[in-house]
């Protein structure tokens, strides 16, 4: 077992156990610092000079470090994850989630898959590679990153247009969310790599109407009319569209299980996904879901306006199109404004995948690689602004009932210790090859 595999679940399990909450308010105290400090003395440990950079604000801590590789001409690969994680309410836990406790053969808590265990793994293979003097055939650049969850503005967008030099000469990247394994029926094991993302567009609604006494008769309701257009909206079926990476998965997923796509219904082959269903469902159309609603501050008093919150995710080719539906029902007393950030779509080819399937056909034999469309966002909405060409790759062999995408987010967030263990592996064997 490499120095590697034996310490990736400690440097999980530690990074974890730093509280790196991300609320999304710009104006709170930067949360990724100490876990940035850490990853920055892991790296200078084995030798690496490291480069820490606050983004946009005090606290948000980021690191980089550069590994030279064989031949300089080549482009270099860019290899991210982000230090911050989604806030978690400890009392709906069974295991605290800011513990990275290590039981019954998983490491407990939040960031456990959302990213700190690919973290671990990409700072463990780090620290083997400088310690052993390894020399990959291109230069590596490790960014360990800050702001994910709020979409980057304070992390890999920030850097990107202040200090682009820190990733000079990098054509391609991996990062989250792709690598995992999913089994079919048989024992069929395929490893998604995402080739593509949704666009998000974060939407800040608002009506007005006329404030007054609740016991009298209004006809000019701030908080009726937000509720009849959000409901508009929660109810509204944007159109089917079968992009291409979305079609590559489902034919192979009809490949592997015996039963053919048919491109009439692709909803009926997702909904043969199980688990998976809700995240690939989800990449067939743009959706608008509302999450948070704001209007009033008394039971008697009918308020003068009302808010709400929805997190819009919209297929690639689709923004100007999406925004003129979006127009249309909700309808012109509602005022909008939004935060954006753009689709992601490479193809799925190139010297790059084949790398990527070598490396976990070494460690599964007889496993399949297959693209598919991330219905959620990514760090590589920001490093896209320098023309790196992006997939996700955090490599992980999961149990087949466990419902993996549940984890992201969710409560009793967990990933297997043997899934890092394989993962630190596969990533050992891709980077030494890439």
């Amino acid at each position: 077992m490499s120095t590697a595999v034996r310490e990736v679940v400690t440097l999980a399990s530690e990074l974890i156990a730093i509280d790196t909450s991300n609320t999304g308010d710009a104006a709170a105290p930067g949360t990724e610092r100490a876990a940035a400090e850490y990853v920055a003395a892991k790296l200078a440990e084995v030798g690496y000079e490291t480069t820490y950079v606050e983004s946009g604000a005090p606290g948000r801590g980021n690191v980089v470090v550069r590994l030279p590789g064989a031949d300089p001409t080549r482009g270099a690969l860019l290899v991210h994850g982000h230090l911050d994680v989604v806030p978690a309410d400890a009392s709906e836990w069974t295991i605290p989630p800011f513990s990275g406790e290590v039981h019954d053969g998983y490491v407990w808590g939040r960031g456990a898959v959302d990213m700190k265990g690919m973290v671990a793994m990409t700072l463990a293979v780090a620290r083997q590679f400088k310690r052993d003097g390894v020399v990959p055939p291109r230069d590596l650049i490790f960014a360990f990153l800050a702001d994910e969850e709020a979409g980057g503005f304070l992390g890999a967008r920030w850097l990107v247009d202040n200090r682009p030099e820190l990733f000079e000469g990098a054509t391609e990247a991996i990062s989250e969310v792709g690598g995992f394994s999913v089994s079919f029926d048989g024992g069929t094991r395929a490893y998604l790599i995402e080739t593509a993302e949704k666009g998000v567009m974060w939407l800040r609604l608002r009506t007005t109407g006329t404030a007054g006494h609740g016991s009298m008769l209004h006809s000019d309701n701030a908080v009726a009319k937000l509720a009849a257009a959000v409901t508009r909206l929660e109810s509204h079926r944007f159109p089917l569209i079968l992009t291409d990476p979305v079609r590559e998965f489902l034919e192979g997923v009809g490949e592997l299980t015996g039963v053919p796509f048919d491109d009439r219904d692709p909803e009926g082959a997702v909904a043969r996904l199980g688990n998976l269903s809700r995240m690939i469902g989800a990449t067939l159309r743009d959706t608008a879901n509302v999450t948070m609603f704001e209007a009033g501050y008394k039971a008697n008093v009918v308020p003068s306006q009302a808010r709400a919150t929805v997190d819009a995710r919209i297929l690639p080719g689709r923004e100007k199109a999406f925004e003129a539906e979006l127009a249309d029902i909700l309808g012109p007393e509602v005022e909008r404004e939004w935060d954006s950030l753009p689709p992601v779509q490479t193809t799925f080819d190139g010297s790059l995948v084949d790398a990527m399937a070598l490396a976990i056909g070494a460690e599964d034999p007889g496993a399949r690689v297959l693209p598919y469309m991330l219905s959620a966002g990514t760090d590589a909405k920001s490093f896209q602004r320098l023309g790196i060409r992006h997939f996700g790759f955090a490599p992980l062999r999961l149990p087949a009932g466990l419902d993996f995408t549940a984890l992201f987010h969710g409560v009793d967030e967990r990933v297997p210790v043997d899934a890092l263990e394989f993962g630190t592996r596969v990533l050992d064997r891709f980077l030494r090859t890439c």
